[in-house]
């Protein structure tokens, strides 16, 4: 049972406070502390109110709201800020998370408080989730949260699908639960890479009527003989758009309540999709190969992830095609982006055949140089997620999150 939640709650104008009141009651349980009706000058009250969250109601865009955050934030770094807006975003939404917000959910301009429905649920998880991020409870919440790792590439053709889908069957096959998640919303190839059929994919499940829980998730996961599970990306590349940032959030902390280990596969480049994915995970591993482009792209990649406030102990790179001869030798990496690979990944001339037949080379090929690479890759993820490094340690949120904000 979800413990009542104290929030103070601050009107912005047009809003008044049964309306406000019959929102958040009929979403969460909410018992109001104190309203807030002059934000020009009311974080300074506010935050000498004992509450769990702050609440801000508003109908669109409004400079007294983002003054409000930006002092709550300062004054109270440690107590989270929920915006909850009822007009058009019209660039809002960036605005709020820049100026310190954790969430924002936008409702329905007819929204009624008895309505409820996933508006409700919607609210009571933004709440719930934004407590527990900033009290540390998000890991004892879940009895054993799973890591989350995204594989990132800048430059396409560097083998990103490849290095996810044999590292969820290495994990599978070593006896951990992992899931493999396809972020390339509109060219994903983890379903032929892993030959599954894609009869339900993110799409479907973003699209379904209903709210989601994690026996609805399980049914939209499609299942590969090794026994790694995976979420296929969109059939078409026009259903892309029907994939919210908000809706991955929650598709990433179900996923991490019931598997050890989720891979995210990602497309080229910093899109708010492969930003929220960055901003939800444990490790970012970054696949690049041994030529100029590939190599250029991942300096710049790694310098992006450095400004995000991403914590280089927990970046792996991956060098594919390892052994190739394009005028560059492996030391030839260190120079170019200043650290070795952490695994080296050989050319196989059956790793083009097993991604077109839908056979990993860590099954097709087993005891190759190439599987045991990516056998390297899974053990190095285990190793630490058994504490070798002194237990799971998160990568700073801030900046990462004002950094997705800016790009969404």
């Amino acid at each position: 049972m979800i413990r009542p939640v104290t929030a103070i709650v601050a009107l912005d104008g047009g809003i008044d406070r049964e309306e406000a009141a019959a929102w958040l009651s009929a979403a969460s349980d909410v018992q109001v502390a104190a309203f807030v009706e002059e934000l020009e000058h009311g974080w300074g009250s506010a935050v000498e109110m004992p509450a769990d969250v702050i609440v801000v109601v508003c109908r669109g865009y409004s400079d007294q709201v983002l003054y409000f955050i930006d002092g709550a934030v300062r004054q109270t770094p440690d107590r989270p800020v929920i915006v909850l807006c009822t007009g058009s975003p019209n660039g809002f939404v960036r605005r709020v998370f820049e100026a310190g917000a954790d969430d924002i959910v936008m409702l329905p301009a007819a929204y009624s408080a008895a309505a409820g429905g996933a508006t409700s649920e919607q609210i009571r998880f933004s709440l719930q989730k934004a407590i527990a991020r900033r009290n540390g409870a998000a890991g004892s919440a879940r009895a054993a949260a799973g890591e989350l790792i995204c594989i990132l590439g800048p430059k396409g053709g560097t083998g990103k699908t490849l290095t996810a889908t044999n590292l969820a069957v290495s994990l599978a096959g070593s006896g951990h639960s992992a899931v493999v998640v396809d972020l390339d919303l509109q060219f994903g190839d983890v379903g032929l890479a892993l030959g599954l059929d894609p009869d339900r994919t993110i799409y479907d499940l973003a699209t379904s009527s209903g709210s989601l829980d994690e026996e609805k998730l399980d049914a939209y996961l499609a299942t590969h003989p090794s026994g790694a599970r995976a979420l296929l990306s969109p059939a078409r590349p026009d259903q892309a758009a029907a994939i919210t940032i908000d809706f991955l959030r929650e598709i990433f902390t179900m996923l991490r309540a019931a598997f050890e280990y989720v891979i995210v596969d990602t497309p080229p480049g910093f899109t708010p999709e492969v930003i929220a994915s960055i901003d939800s995970s444990s490790y970012a591993c970054v696949v690049c190969t041994l030529d100029s482009l590939s190599l250029k792209n991942t300096r710049l990649g790694l310098e992006t992830l450095a400004l995000m406030g991403y914590d280089t102990e927990r970046t792996r790179l991956v060098l594919n095609r390892a052994n190739s001869r394009l005028g560059l030798a492996a030391d030839d990496v260190l120079t170019i982006l200043g650290r070795h690979p952490d695994v080296l990944v050989p050319s196989h001339r059956d790793i083009a055949r097993s991604m077109s037949e839908g056979t990993p080379i860590t099954a097709a090929a087993h005891g190759s140089d190439a599987a045991k690479a990516f056998g390297e890759l899974a053990t190095a993820f285990m190793h630490h997620q058994n504490g070798a490094d002194g237990g799971q340690v998160r990568p700073k949120a801030g900046p990462r999150r004002r950094l997705l904000r800016r790009r969404s």
